[in-house]
Formats: C-alpha cells, sequence, structure tokens
C-alpha cells in the first residue's frame, strides 16, 4: 500500500467513524464554534433603532414587528402579537387564559402594570366546593376538571391597554391573526412536540377540542399547516364588536349555556362583573438598578425578595455558576418560597405584608438563614394572619414605549374544554386554590387565585433599561433572578444571560397547601449538563440533591435599550422556536 492509499484508507474510516457517531441521536450535542462575541451564547442579540419584537414563535414575532412598521406602538404590537402566538401557541397561551403586563409609557414617563387575571365562579362558594369535592374523593381542586376554570381575562386585558395607550383601530391589530387563523400557519418544532402529547390526552373532554385543536385526532406535526376558523370568527367578533363582544355579548352567553348544560360553574354574571385592575408595581433597588414586577396574586415578589437576599454576597467575586455562587441562588430560593406559600394572594382578600416582605431589613434577617450546607428547617418569616406554561413576549416601539407581558393557559392548553364555536380552551388557573380555611389563598366566590406568570421590568437612573420574561411556573421567579443576575453580577449581554447555564429546584411549600406545611426535604436541583462535573460534587457535599439535564429550565425573551443612543438589543430562547426581531 503507497503511503498516498494509507493515508486516503485513515481518511475514509475517519469519515465513516464520524457517520456512524452521527448517526447515534444518544451523541448528538449542539455544538458550536462562533466567529466572535461570547462562547457561551448561541448567536448574536438582535439590535434595531426604530422597533423590536420577542416571542416564543417567530411568526407572531413578525406580527408584532408588522404593526410596529404600520406605524402602531409597542402596545398595539404586544396585543397583536399576543393574539398570534394564542393562534400559534396553544400549548402555552390563548384567550381562555390570563395576562399579566408592565408597560413604560414614553409620552407620561413612567411605569403602568396590569393585573388582568380572572375571578372564580360568584356562585360556587367554599363549603359547596368542598362538598362537591368529597363526592369526587378529591383533596385538591383537579386541573382537569370544570371546577380549575376561572374566568378568563385575557382579552379584557387586551382592551383595557388599548384603551390607555393603543394608537391602530383593533380591526387593524387583529387582521394578521384573523388571516393565520383562517388560512393556516406551519406549525413549529417545539410547539408541535408539546401539542402532540397533550391532545393525546386532551381530546376526550367535554366540548369541541377534537374539533378545535387536533387533526384526524392527532396534534399537528412539524410543518403541518394548522387552521382555527372558530378562533378567527371569535377575533373578527372582537375587532367588530370590541369587548362586550366576549364578556356581556355572543361569547359569554354561549359559554353560559354550555356551562349549564356541561355542569360548569361560570356564568354570564362571572363575564359581565370581570374586570382588569391598574396596580403600582412592586419595587426594589438591586446594586443601583431599580426591578419592578406586578404583586398581589401572583410570585413576582419573590424576585423581588430573592434580590434583597443576594443583594448581600458579593456573586461576581465568586463566579458564575460556581458552587458558591448556585448555593446561595438556591437557598435564598427555598427561603422566599416559604413566604411565597403563606402570603402571596388576592389583595382584594388579603393585606399581603409588602413593607416586611420588600425591606431590606427583611431582606438581612432571612440571608442569616443561609449558611455552608443546604437547609431543610425553613418556615416563612412573617407572622400568618388569621407549575406551567405559558408564554412571554415583550415590544418596544420608535417612540421609546416599552412592552413587558405574560399570558397563559397554566397547565399547557388548559382544561382542554372547548365551547364549540370560539376556537380556545379555558385556563385550569383556578387549580391554584388553597383548601385551608385559614390560607389567604384560600378558594372564595369572585376572587382571584394565586398565578405563576409574571412580567419584569428594569429601570435604571429613572430611564427603562429591560424588559424581561420567562414560561415556567414556579421556576419563573429563578429565571428572572438569573437573567437579572448575569447581566447585573455577571457582565454578560442579553442573548448570552439567556442562553447560559440555567438551574432549577424543587420541593418548596406551595401556595396551594395548608398554612401549616413546611418543606420536609432539601428538594432537587435540576442543572443543564453543561455543569462542570466538580460543581456538581462540591454542591453534593453541601447537603444538595442533584439531577445533571433532563430537566425544565423555562424560555426567555428580552429586550434592552441603550440609555445613551436609543438602540434596542433583542434577545429570545435559543433552546426552543424562539425569536427577536427589530427594525
Amino acid at each position: 500500500m503507497t503511503m498516498n492509499h494509507h493515508v486516503n484508507f485513515i481518511k475514509i474510516f475517519l469519515i465513516a467513524l464520524l457517520l456512524i457517531q452521527a448517526t447515534s441521536s444518544t451523541h448528538l450535542k449542539a455544538q458550536i464554534d462562533r466567529e466572535s462575541g461570547p462562547p457561551i451564547s448561541t448567536r448574536s442579540e438582535i439590535i434595531a433603532q426604530r422597533g423590536m419584537v420577542a416571542t416564543s414563535q417567530p411568526l407572531a414575532t413578525q406580527v408584532g414587528l408588522q404593526i410596529l412598521k404600520d406605524g402602531g406602538n409597542a402596545i398595539d404590537a404586544a396585543i397583536a402579537a399576543n393574539a398570534a402566538i394564542g393562534l400559534m401557541e396553544p400549548t402555552g397561551n390563548g384567550i381562555g387564559g390570563d395576562l399579566f403586563a408592565i408597560i413604560w409609557h414614553q409620552e407620561t414617563n413612567r411605569l403602568y402594570a396590569l393585573n388582568a387575571s380572572g375571578r372564580s365562579p360568584l356562585g360556587l362558594d367554599y363549603d359547596n366546593l368542598i362538598e362537591i369535592l368529597e363526592s369526587k374523593e378529591e383533596t385538591k381542586i383537579p386541573p382537569y376538571d370544570l371546577l380549575s376554570i376561572s374566568v378568563p381575562g385575557a382579552v379584557d386585558g387586551w382592551f383595557s391597554m388599548h384603551e390607555k395607550f393603543g394608537s391602530l383601530p383593533f380591526n387593524e391589530i387583529l387582521e394578521e391573526p384573523i388571516w393565520y387563523a383562517e388560512n393556516g400557519f406551519p406549525v413549529s418544532e417545539s410547539i408541535s412536540s408539546s401539542w402532540q402529547s397533550s391532545a393525546r390526552w386532551l381530546k376526550n373532554q367535554p366540548g369541541s377540542f377534537l374539533e378545535t385543536f387536533t387533526i384526524n385526532g392527532e396534534g399537528p406535526k412539524k410543518g403541518q399547516i394548522f387552521k382555527n376558523k372558530d378562533l378567527a370568527n371569535t377575533f373578527r367578533l372582537l375587532a367588530k364588536e370590541g369587548n362586550d363582544a366576549f364578556y356581556k355579548g355572543e361569547i359569554a352567553e354561549k359559554i353560559d349555556a354550555w356551562m349549564k348544560k356541561n355542569g360548569g360553574y361560570l356564568r354570564y354574571e362571572d363575564f359581565a362583573n370581570h374586570e382588569s385592575e391598574w396596580v403600582e408595581p412592586q419595587t426594589v433597588n438591586y446594586r443601583g438598578y431599580d426591578i419592578f414586577q406586578v404583586g398581589g396574586n401572583v410570585q413576582g415578589t419573590a424576585v423581588l425578595q430573592m434580590l434583597n437576599i443576594l443583594e448581600g454576597f458579593n456573586l461576581s467575586e465568586l463566579g458564575f455558576s460556581s458552587a458558591e455562587t448556585l448555593h446561595l441562588l438556591i437557598e435564598s430560593k427555598k427561603i422566599v418560597f416559604e413566604d411565597r406559600a403563606k402570603h402571596y394572594a388576592d389583595p382584594a382578600f388579603y393585606d399581603i405584608p409588602y413593607e416586611i416582605l420588600l425591606s431590606k431589613q427583611y431582606g438581612e434577617i432571612r440571608r442569616a438563614l443561609i449558611t455552608d450546607t443546604a437547609r431543610v428547617d425553613i418556615s416563612t418569616g412573617v407572622d400568618v394572619l388569621e407549575d406551567g406554561d405559558t408564554i412571554y413576549l415583550t415590544t418596544a416601539d420608535q417612540y421609546g414605549n416599552m412592552v413587558s407581558l405574560i399570558q397563559s393557559n397554566f397547565r399547557g392548553m388548559g382544561t382542554g374544554f372547548v365551547v364549540p364555536g370560539t376556537g380556545f380552551s379555558f385556563q385550569n388557573r383556578g387549580e391554584l386554590f388553597s383548601l385551608d380555611p385559614m390560607h389567604p389563598n384560600v378558594y372564595e366566590p369572585g376572587k382571584r387565585p394565586f398565578h405563576t406568570i409574571i412580567p419584569g421590568f428594569i429601570m435604571k437612573d429613572g430611564k427603562p433599561f429591560m424588559t424581561l420574561g420567562n414560561m415556567g411556573g414556579a421556576y419563573q421567579p429563578l429565571g428572572h433572578v438569573s437573567l437579572i443576575t448575569n447581566i447585573i453580577d455577571f457582565g454578560m449581554n442579553l442573548q448570552e444571560s439567556g442562553d447560559a447555564l440555567r438551574w432549577n429546584h424543587s420541593g418548596s411549600t406551595q401556595p396551594t397547601d395548608s398554612l401549616q406545611s413546611d418543606p420536609t426535604s432539601v428538594g432537587i436541583v435540576g442543572i443543564e449538563t453543561s455543569i462542570d462535573p466538580l460543581v456538581v460534587k462540591k454542591l453534593e457535599k453541601m447537603g444538595h440533591k442533584i439531577i445533571v439535564g433532563n430537566g425544565f429550565f423555562g424560555r426567555f425573551q428580552a429586550i434592552m435599550k441603550d440609555p445613551d443612543t436609543g438602540v434596542y438589543y433583542g434577545a429570545s430562547e435559543s433552546r426552543v422556536d424562539g425569536q427577536a426581531a427589530g427594525y
């Protein structure tokens, strides 16, 4: 064999070996070498001057971007993108769910927060609920039961935002979502996977889920064209008749009749009495940045509490993804989530002790609970008075307005109950009431349940700096804190902050539990596979139970504004179907 033949043989052997490895799915990992920018980032930030939209579905991003190009503002774009993504990603949201938003309005030079969550049925009291649950042999409100449905607040949220800040007519805002609902769109990869999974066990729910959300009895495959003509008709009705069509007109009447026929609990009066609420956002300062969240019956306060605790540690010195930093993050979460379990509830029914929970003094007291080992013995530090799927999207416009918006059905596609002709599934947010009669989050008629969905906003020196949010049930506060510390403490850029290593912790007391409930173990920490094995070993020595990979680590979107140039930087989730786009 000549030298050339020998070399060629080696080349062929190596190529064959690589092909064998490549065909084994168990060995496939995303590996890229970037030409510039941070090596842990999957792609560059999107940079634009006039407007930016970031959502978890690229077509929905384009719908919002087109609104901006047509002269609409960030509020118009957020509504259009939300309508589109409710059609395109029904595995996370839709008009059968609720909405929260934080809006920077440039003209008035201030932040506004919107709680557009719905309430429990007025005609179902606590005693009747308990009787029904006992007859079903249930100890909690089941998620896929008519008992778990509360009034959907998203549509009223759209109209509340539009009435206060909108610029384009509503028929123009819904024009593209109507077209896609009528003519169809190709389903993206990650959404298809979740959709097929949900459809297998929701298609037998009473109502028209099978006809509305499946193709030949199955969820749509990647690239398959999906249409929802019932939703198109609902959107047309909203564009023509406004908010009243949903809450006081044809849609409310349809829902009322269907609920009565099928043993449901929502009635026309529940819709007619519903209204969203503009609230003051809760805030703390973290290392010179003002962090804003929606409080009340939502877990945004947990982000602020965690930051107050973490502010007492030099995270940048400890280093990103070190065992010491991860330990502090995990322990602060465990501490704060005990307060979350006992005190986050509808403020119309419970006076939340913000003056204590968000004080720097309380943060210092709770910080002192952190030792060198993982703790179990944690409870709320405040005297008690006698997880899901979601989408997050964000928009910014040429006028300086910015919107941070989150919307959800709670558990994926919600309950799976679809009133024929409407095109949407009801949320199961009512599952998140406590049944402890002494709990602030106990079920009561006309009450908003605890929510996991949180939009975030950051100001710097009185100017808008960043919108941020992520899906993921109880993971969301952890995701917010990770994004914030990645940028402020570790100097990451916007895309890098979302691409970086993620972690999650489960095992805390829940807002649905009894007031007497406290953690009974250290819980379980899930960490992505890029974690250093030596860090894992060190965390385990500290007492943490670690699972590497196969966890759930949420999905993010964010927009940052350069205070000097006004240029927008956009970022979106690289792990799934997300897209940020500007012009």
